[in-house]
């Protein structure tokens, strides 16, 4: 008799090994090697826990869009209330224009602050904030300058409107250069009132509207009493020129930027040869003393502006509206040049 040895044992593996025409079995797959079913397990897993964030999300998400359709409405009252009242005054005060052109302007220019300051407090109602760095602007606010400020969104006009209310009466008495769409804005109607300056982007417009621009400053800057020009020399935002830039940079040798593009220079001459008083022997060209203290110094400071966002996230005037994002400090950088110093 032969022993048959025990399956599963040494003894068994060497038989089956030595005997003819059999095949060891396949091993045995341990338990913990079940990939097949594993993947599905997992997708329920993550599903599962998908479905719990979103529910714990969804109380928050519907604040956030309710209070989103609140601030909505409440902004359009508010525009409909206000930039109704500043027609209505303005139209009222026309006789005033004609007898004192000047106390005329001066009282259109607090009503424009005014303005200005209720599209800034939708964003420090939302928690957008912002910290203002380098030079202290608020001490030239007396004399005229010209504000070069980079344009990453259309937000960034309403962060100069709130880093700007508290220096004196530069809104008031500022003139600012914008893209034409924004003539076709609830707002459109004010900065035509105010004097403010549309401009038309593209080659083919942009010797007219160099020109134009001459004109408009010679017609409407002194005559209204305007101190401040606010002007984005880059001509549009970042994400849109930034590729045309860098290629440009490339071609002619010049800076690779990242964070900005390269300046256009076109309105930018404009102001500075309309606007900057022109110097025979380090003074003033013609009159006597008398008659240069009454005249206009002429553009005195170049403000040099940066705008920087948290993880480089601009905000656009959707968000400084509806106010979805979370509360954000945005930084503002100044960087001072004076004509006295030859800078300008």
């Amino acid at each position: 008799m032969t022993a048959t040895p025990r399956p599963g044992t040494p003894a068994a593996a060497a038989a089956q090994h030595r005997a003819p025409g059999r095949q060891p079995p396949a091993p045995l797959a341990p338990a913990l090697h079940r990939p097949p079913s594993a993947p599905a397990e997992k997708d329920r897993t993550d599903a599962s826990v998908s479905m719990a964030v979103t529910l714990e999300e969804a109380p928050w998400l519907g604040w956030i869009l309710v209070k989103a359709l609140m601030r909505f409405a409440f902004m359009v009252a508010n525009n409909l209330v206000a930039i109704s009242s500043y027609i209505c005054y303005v139209i009222i005060l026309q006789p005033l224009r004609l007898l004192d052109s000047k106390r005329f302007w001066y009282i259109e220019g607090i009503m424009y602050k005014w303005l200005l300051g209720m599209v800034a407090s939708w964003g420090w109602y939302a928690g957008y904030t912002v910290m203002e760095w380098g030079d202290d602007i608020k001490a030239v606010s007396q004399d005229e300058a010209i504000m070069l400020v980079n344009h990453q969104a259309t937000g960034d006009v309403c962060t100069l409107m709130m880093c700007l209310q508290d220096k004196g009466l530069v809104v008031a008495q500022m003139m600012w250069l914008m893209d034409h769409i924004f003539k076709y804005t609830n707002f459109g109607i004010v900065s035509l009132i105010h004097g403010d300056f549309f401009i038309r982007q593209g080659k083919s417009h942009r010797d007219q509207q160099l020109l134009l621009l001459k004109k408009h400053l010679e017609e409407n800057y002194r005559n209204r009493d305007r101190k401040w020009i606010v002007l984005f020399p880059e001509g549009g935002f970042l994400r849109k020129r930034r590729e045309t830039s860098q290629a440009f940079a490339k071609k002619n040798n010049l800076p690779f930027l990242t964070h900005v593009t390269l300046p256009r220079i076109g309105a930018t001459n404009i102001i500075l040869s309309a606007l900057v008083a022109r110097q025979e022997n380090g003074s003033p060209a013609g009159g006597d003393a008398k008659e240069l203290e009454s005249k206009s110094k002429g553009l005195q400071w170049m403000i040099d502006t940066t705008i920087a966002y948290p993880k480089a996230e601009p905000i656009d005037i959707q968000t400084w509206i509806l106010g979805y994002r979370k509360p954000t400090v945005t930084h503002v950088h100044y960087s001072l040049a004076s004509g006295s110093r030859g800078k300008l």
